[in-house]
């Protein structure tokens, strides 16, 4: 069953006897016991009711409902009817208690004899990769790749009759590259590969997977310059594959959409018509396999050679991060297109495109668990708050709401994090500041339908942000070149240029009334204190 893993085990000492071993819990949520076998009125434990229940499904005078049969969906996964018990063709429920596939007098025999002995070792447990993350927030806006659980990526990667790589990596290679485990020596680290990449962000939430194919255009690279070109060309390999590739296989989410596909060409292919981007492909009318295609990557950021892919990843990652639902955080007017500066500036999905990304869109992504998303609250006055380090599995926000927060983090707030240059933060482009500290981050992540499609209403380039000068998605406090991280014993407040509410004309002027100190960094992890001025 994808993204989920379950395991059927004895509790006590008869666990052992069982043979089940238990995978070890890494950034996933903890067991959890739901109940016993054939506790079929959802009580917690097995009586004589649940016999009686069982007796008359199988007499024909009762069915088995929805509400005693699977009530482990309803009340503890929140997936209804049978919809998440399908393993194998069979399905789990409370009343298959033989685990044999059906429900049926052995079942009863079983639980006759369970209830007389008074063994209620059978228990349901579970164990969810995303379970105790929370549900993301993005999943509100129109993306077709998956931030959570199973997410895939097929890679064309093409040349043409007039236009050639000078090297060229064989599939295997490629899927390597991208696909491959994490490997903390590899030159190129933190873009070893995308999938170890996007599974140290994301703690585990998301599994990066998919395959990489080698193609040769059947027309001249000029036939393919425009939009509609580069989408043709996409339906043209996907034509051409058709026979041998079960594409179906990626549909990681199970909406009827291929999660992302790249064509990726030579550098020679030209920056006019190749440089990297991202988009929908909204063609209904094709499909391969029952699947359309979603979201479509094209770019020209090559594979250098055997060891030189680091603008390969660090590229196709920014532009999944548009597949996923994310918007471009760098500016689309003026001459300065950075949308945040200095050391706390660095975001994968700003120009930089070389290090993490921020806690504002793991926020988004739902790559944080419930309890790592603390949340000030201005009626309790001064509160103090624990920061782990950014860069590890037990990194986590302090949020600070203005005025009510929306329930799916669609509203404005400030959002505190501590982050350090290790991980997806140890090798930015030479051109990058960094630096290791507590940065804060003015957000405004109100949603937008245009009639078409549901996007962030502040995303750079919306007409909403007044040619980016207003309100914004994403501004970093104190947004300027310089070393604007902090640190123990420095103070933001009001003085600060940034750490204020948007006014009715969008601009950065309504005071917050608060102030955070920044206490000691103690075993890599700073407290802060928030209260009123």
């Amino acid at each position: 069953m994808k993204g989920k893993l379950w395991n059927w085990v004895l509790s006590g000492l008869t666990a052992a006897l069982v043979g089940v071993s238990v995978l070890p819990l890494q950034a996933v949520a903890e067991w959890q016991h739901i109940g016993c076998m054939g506790d079929l009125n959802a009580d917690g434990v097995l009586t004589r009711e649940d016999l009686v229940l069982m007796r008359n499904h199988l007499l024909g005078i009762s069915g088995l409902t929805q509400e005693n049969a699977y009530y482990v969906a309803d009340r503890y996964i929140g997936v209804g009817g049978s919809d998440g018990f399908q393993v194998d063709g069979g399905y789990l429920t409370t009343g298959d208690v033989n685990q044999d596939g059906v429900v049926d007098v052995f079942d009863l025999v079983t639980m006759r004899r369970n209830l007389i002995v008074g063994d209620e070792s059978w228990v349901w447990q579970w164990n969810d990769e995303t379970a105790d993350f929370i549900d993301a927030p993005i999943n509100d806006v129109k993306k077709y790749l998956p931030s959570q659980g199973e997410a895939n990526l097929v890679i064309f990667y093409v040349d043409f009759p007039d236009c050639q790589y000078e090297f060229t990596p064989t599939a295997e290679q490629i899927e390597e590259i991208a696909f491959g485990a994490e490997d903390t020596t590899d030159t190129n680290y933190p873009f070893d590969s995308m999938s170890a990449f996007y599974g140290r962000s994301s703690k585990g939430a998301m599994q990066l997977q998919g395959r990489a194919f080698r193609y040769t255009a059947q027309n001249p690279v000029a036939a393919y310059d425009d939009v509609s070109g580069r989408i043709s060309l996409a339906k043209e390999i996907y034509q051409a594959l058709d026979e041998e590739v079960d594409f179906s296989a990626f549909d990681g989410n199970k909406d009827g959409f291929i999660d992302t596909t790249l064509v990726s060409v030579p550098k020679a292919a030209g920056d006019d018509n190749w440089w990297p981007c991202a988009g929908p492909v909204d063609d209904y009318n094709f499909s391969v396999d029952g699947m359309l295609i979603g979201h479509l990557i094209t770019s020209n950021a090559q594979i250098g050679g055997p060891t030189d892919y680091y603008n390969f990843n660090s590229t196709v990652l920014h532009e999944m991060g548009h597949c996923m639902g994310l918007p471009d955080l760098y500016l689309y007017h003026g001459t300065d297109t950075e949308g945040m500066h200095g050391t706390a500036g660095s975001e994968m999905m700003d120009v930089d495109a070389t290090t993490d990304m921020s806690c504002v869109s793991k926020l988004q992504l739902g790559w944080y668990r419930e309890n790592q998303i603390q949340v000030y609250d201005a009626a309790t006055g001064t509160q103090s708050f624990t920061l782990a380090n950014a860069q590890t599995d037990a990194g986590n926000v302090v949020l600070i709401p203005c005025g009510d927060l929306d329930a799916r983090y669609h509203s404005e707030y400030m959002l505190i994090e501590y982050t350090t240059e290790d991980g997806n933060n140890s090798q930015p482009g030479w051109w990058q500041m960094m630096a290791s500290g507590i940065r804060v981050y003015h957000v405004d992540a109100t949603l937008h339908d245009n009639g078409w499609w549901v996007a962030y209403k502040y995303a750079s380039g919306s007409e909403f942000t007044n040619n980016d000068a207003g309100r914004r998605l994403l501004r970093i406090i104190d947004d300027r070149e310089v070393d604007n991280m902090y640190r123990t014993g420095d103070v933001v407040d009001g003085s600060i240029a940034g750490f204020h509410w948007y006014d009715e004309n969008g601009n950065q002027t309504v005071e917050t009334g608060l102030q955070i100190e920044i206490g000691e960094l103690v075993d890599d992890q700073y407290t802060i204190t928030i209260s009123q001025k």
